[in-house]
């Protein structure tokens, strides 16, 4: 007695080209051990930045006129400041102050800088004339230069540094996006979506703005540690966080008249600073190179 047989087609397994992609740029990313290195400073950075103030008794601003300037010990692990202060306790306190200051002002350079890229590449003319101009005159001064103005006429403040520093991040976002929005939308398959009655808006939201992603994020990234550094310049100068916030620059501004009576007010603030802007800058260096479509595996 016979049995009928059925054949199966063997189907082929799909391959998500988005999740192959994200993988591909992992890999090249593990190549890099000081990138690795990097983004896991930044890592442990965020969580003490979390939880870090959760997990300590002490507050930031107590003061202890007995123990003013007291060295490293068991019981002050970075000694106190001129006022007493435990300086650890006010590094970890703050750590949150410096990435809310780095991540909050590069956002808005973000938010307004990319659509402005992406507008002045797409439709070119007038439009572009009028927003590269205005850029370039935001270029012409050096970043911490247009920061200190922009905080000298609207006073000194953490917000104000934040919207400063924000401010002169604009410029460099459009830019970057403005030459890829250029070279993205010559490509055929942007005519070929144009030609099938695809709105503008869609163009650029569906089809120019993932393709231009990877200078996005690695201006982004490389931004952060530009906005720490500049926001630590201004509280140092006494244009930005006001005492007694733990803000590392004003903290460094602060122990700078100790320097030779006890070092330690001034340097562990200083390492930290050095610390955050590394971290950053070779991580975004690393997503720089993973993200790099002429990289070999």
């Amino acid at each position: 007695m016979s049995e009928n047989t059925v054949n199966h087609p063997v189907t082929a397994k799909k391959v998500n080209p988005r999740i192959e992609n994200y993988k591909m740029i992992w890999k090249r990313l593990k190549k890099n051990k000081a990138a690795l290195i990097g983004g896991y400073l930044i890592l442990l950075f965020i969580i003490v930045a979390i939880f870090g103030p959760m997990l300590l008794s002490k507050d930031p601003n107590e003061t202890d006129i007995a123990n003013k300037l007291a060295g490293p010990s068991a019981e002050f692990w970075f000694g106190t400041d001129n006022f007493g202060r435990d300086i650890f306790t006010r590094i970890i306190h703050g750590m949150s102050i410096t990435l809310y200051v780095g991540f909050t002002s590069v956002v808005i350079g973000l938010v307004i800088g990319v659509p402005l890229g992406i507008i002045s590449g797409y439709y070119g003319g007038r439009i572009d004339n009028l927003i590269m101009r205005i850029m370039d005159v935001l270029l012409a001064f050096p970043g911490i230069l247009l920061a200190l103005a922009i905080v000298s006429v609207l006073g000194g403040s953490l917000q104000n540094v934040i919207i400063a520093v924000g401010i002169f991040s604009i410029p460099a976002f459009a830019r970057i996006v403005r030459g890829s929005t250029l070279s993205v939308k010559k490509l055929e398959y942007i005519d070929a979506v144009r030609a099938l009655g695809a709105t503008d808006f869609r163009i650029i939201f569906r089809h120019i703005l993932p393709n231009v992603m990877s200078p996005i994020i690695v201006q982004a990234t490389l931004r952060i540690a530009t906005a720490v550094l500049t926001a630590a310049g201004l509280s140092f100068l006494g244009l930005g966080a006001q005492p007694p916030m733990p803000e590392w620059g004003a903290m460094l501004s602060e122990g700078r008249a100790y320097m030779y009576d006890a070092w330690h007010v001034a340097f562990f603030p200083g390492v930290m600073i050095v610390l955050v802007v590394l971290a950053f800058n070779i991580f975004g260096d690393g997503i720089r190179d993973a993200l790099d479509p002429k990289m070999k595996q």
